[in-house]
């Protein structure tokens, strides 16, 4: 709260400000898929995101930052009310927020901003469906999406099977025919305009989402012979439970990694997620140097994050739906009047954000959230801070992130747990192990309780979901 009075009380001090002026403005900034390939994260060495580093080098990113689903729907959905997937019972791609009784009811992120007296605005993908319309034009105005994740080429490039949205390859000729840069340049121009509100602002990127598909231009950034591929153990998952590796197998969607690797397409593909990481950077940069050009960019709160990780081939396995470091592990950087650039270290949820947003733009708390204003580790990045990041995925599926282990517990009793000061890469499941009794008993009893029944069916998550438990039943 230091930092938000602060602010408060230096602009009371200006002449013609009244209280109503010392209201932050506020952008949101979502990029689909990203994983912590960002140079700031250090994912992967050749990553090249100079204006998310930038971003981080004026504000304190989480470094140990988590999603609370490894699929779009639901972590949009839980960063947008404050509240765990157990507890709305909104698990997989379908149904949204309206469909549940928990949720149907509860203020949005814009919602809450409007009430607020904020101009709201948004473009491109913030929640997951058409509820983007319906909420930012009910409350502000939403901008559109610009063509999703087009455009597409008629046939796919690198044939790749599974959903039709997987493919990587250099498409189309030019920048400025991708959705994300119209996006990048519709904020820009709003930006651009001077408003009696405060306002807020919401911009959602689609890559580097599947299609993995940019102009060349991007491509010419990491070389393809140049490029390095995620280090991986062959084998990884062969000591997991029977659950664990089918949860992960069965029914996705994505290509599988051994298809991958024999066509000779690891290199393309991870060049091509590269690829599209860096013009998403670019399109962020857009945003940025817009506000850079307002009079008030001291007074505005910038908040990036990604909705959950991705894998490459780590853990054998492509594409989200894991509830392992490579499928939660997400940027997220916040900015804005009185933090202090620096690093935090401590495990955060993107379920943390609306809480944080309320406090920073000094309204009330909610008491339905579940998450945490983080206003106290912008504060002190190094204060204790004795609460993981929960990810679950599948009513049972659960992932417990500590400052120094993650904890998995699936719904068939089957565990793992890591330690990531010796094993970043979570190659040594240490759950059977006698001495790490108490390590396991202290990360057990953050698992949800309670847990709602899974809303909605027949999305790709829920299909291997149900593909897992089927298995798990015949034998």
């Amino acid at each position: 709260m230091r930092i938000f009075m602060a602010l408060f009380l230096m602009l009371l001090c200006i002449p013609g400000k009244t209280a109503i002026a010392a209201k932050p403005n506020v952008i949101l900034i979502s990029v689909d898929d990203l994983n912590d390939w960002v140079g700031c994260l250090a994912g992967h060495p050749q990553a090249l995101t100079p204006n998310i580093d930038r971003l981080a080098a004026r504000g304190v990113l989480f470094a140990n930052a988590h999603c609370q689903a490894p699929v779009c729907q639901p972590s949009r959905a839980s960063l947008m009310v404050s509240r765990l997937p157990s507890s709305t019972g909104l698990y997989f791609l379908n149904p949204g927020l309206p469909q549940s009784e928990v949720t149907k009811n509860e203020k949005t992120i814009p919602e809450a901003f409007a009430d607020d007296g904020y101009q709201v605005m948004g473009a491109g993908k913030l929640f997951h469906s058409q509820a983007n319309q319906q909420i930012f034009n009910r409350v502000g105005e939403y901008g559109g999406s610009f063509g999703s994740f087009g455009p597409r080429p008629k046939e796919k490039i690198s044939q790749p099977h599974g959903h039709p949205l997987w493919d990587w390859g250099a498409y189309p000729e030019r920048t400025e025919e991708m959705p994300d840069y119209k996006i990048a340049t519709w904020a820009a121009e709003k930006l651009k305009t001077e408003g009696e509100k405060p306002y807020f602002l919401a911009v959602g990127f689609f890559r580097p989402h599947v299609p993995m598909y940019v102009p060349q231009i991007w491509f010419d950034l990491h070389p393809r012979e140049k490029v390095l591929l995620p280090v991986i153990s062959e084998g990884d998952i062969h000591d997991l439970s029977p659950y664990a590796r089918n949860l992960v197998t069965l029914k996705h969607v994505a290509p599988e990694h051994q298809w991958v690797q024999e066509s000779g397409q690891w290199s393309h593909a991870v060049q091509s997620y590269l690829a599209s990481v860096s013009f998403a950077d670019y399109c962020v940069g857009k945003v940025l140097d817009a506000l850079d050009q307002r009079a008030d960019k001291q007074n505005t709160i910038v908040c990036l994050f990604s909705d959950h990780g991705f894998h490459l081939g780590e853990k054998e396995r492509w594409a989200k739906r894991s509830l392992w470091e490579d499928g939660t592990r997400v940027p997220l950087i916040i900015a804005g009047p009185e933090i202090k650039p620096a690093v935090c270290e401590r495990p955060v949820g993107l379920i943390d954000i609306y809480p944080t947003l309320l406090q920073l733009s000094g309204q009330k708390a909610n008491p339905q959230h579940e998450g945490q204003s983080l206003v106290p580790l912008l504060e002190d990045p190094s204060r204790a801070w004795d609460r993981p990041a929960i990810t679950t995925f599948g009513r049972g599926n659960h992932a417990v992130r500590s400052t120094r282990w993650r904890y998995i517990h699936y719904v068939d009793g089957s565990e793992e747990l890591y330690d990531h000061d010796h094993d970043p890469h979570e190659w040594t499941n240490l759950a059977g192990d006698p001495q790490m009794k108490s390590v396991l008993n202290a990360h057990r009893k953050w698992l949800p309780q309670d847990e709602q029944p899974i809303l909605g069916k027949g999305s790709t998550g829920h299909k291997a979901y149900e593909a897992a438990a089927a298995e798990l039943k015949a034998k």
